[in-house]
């Protein structure tokens, strides 16, 4: 679908190719309902707002007055060549987009590994926000940013210390950079919630970490997912360097599961394909009832812009 038939699409609905479980292509009439993933190429600020468009649109998920925490990558102090931060053009547009709904407040946060002045601004993330006056781009060492939250309902870890920002946040929109990890074979929407703790340490050493994220995301459910697979680092993840690929493609899905799962259905990692199944904290969240990584049956539409 290109840009002049998504247009239309939105108006009045459209008719897209959908693959049968037969593998037959068949015209499929979607009726101006929204897709479960929404999924646009090209460059990294338009394909973000097409993606979430094919979904209905920011306001779908932001309402006026409400204060939005925004989670991309933002560990390492490099810039969006290197694949290890999200683009910050796409940061930009989810910042932009949200105040377009009226969010009263933006939070851009993460726990970086390095000297958070140095991610912040090499990141380019900070410097793309800085013209917005409701809009804090937050790296935060300190533990009194933190507070102490249960997990209801945990099969493993049972309480974490979570950004007070994104406590009292209304929306959580997850805006992680597609990349590999040395530990969890991805680092997408779900694995990227780590960056909202201050305890990192002991999902790794007191549980199975891919339970343990499973945990986490049961805590800092997002809303919405948006992944940036502008560029994908393939290998040597999470710091690089290593094969970065560029797609040129955004993915977003209400259903966080669903989209980490199609990211990783769509790309190679560590020079093979993999099927959602095969990444632990996806195939748990599905079994366990987050969401859905069964992504050739859901409503998938994609666009170029």
């Amino acid at each position: 679908m290109n840009r002049r038939q998504f247009l239309k699409w939105q108006a009045r609905g459209a008719v897209v190719w959908a693959a049968s479980a037969a593998g037959v292509l068949a015209p499929t009439k979607l009726l101006a309902a929204e897709p479960e993933i929404g999924v646009a190429k090209g460059k990294p600020g338009p394909a973000t707002r097409a993606a979430v468009e094919l979904l209905g649109g920011m306001k779908r998920f932001v309402k006026p007055g409400q204060r939005v925490a925004v989670k991309p990558n933002i560990s390492f102090a490099q810039g969006p060549e290197a694949a290890t931060n999200t683009h910050p053009d796409v940061v930009r547009e989810i910042v932009a987009m949200c105040l377009d709904a009226g969010a009263s407040e933006v939070f851009v946060l993460d726990h970086p590994f390095r000297m958070v002045d140095l991610c912040l601004d090499q990141s380019g993330i900070r410097p793309a926000c800085k013209e917005f006056s409701k809009v804090s781009v937050q790296g935060l060492l300190d533990p009194a940013f933190y507070a102490d939250a249960d997990i209801p309902k945990a099969m493993s870890m049972r309480k974490t210390q979570i950004m007070r920002d994104v406590l009292q946040a209304d929306v959580l929109i997850a805006a992680p950079v597609a990349k590999s990890h040395a530990d969890t074979g991805v680092s997408l929407s779900m694995k990227g919630m780590m960056g909202l703790i201050w305890d990192r340490k002991t999902m790794h050493a007191d549980h199975n970490l891919d339970q343990a994220i499973v945990d986490l995301n049961r805590a800092l459910k997002a809303n919405l997912a948006i992944v940036d697979a502008t560029r994908v680092l393939a290998d040597n993840g999470p710091a690089g360097p290593g094969k970065v690929l560029t797609p040129n493609t955004v993915i977003a899905s209400a259903d966080v599961v669903a989209a980490d799962a199609f990211a990783v259905s769509s790309f190679e990692w560590w020079g093979q394909r993999l099927n959602p199944n095969q990444v632990g904290h996806l195939r748990l969240a599905h079994e366990q009832g987050l969401g859905r990584m069964d992504v050739n049956a859901m409503r998938v539409v994609t666009i170029e812009v």
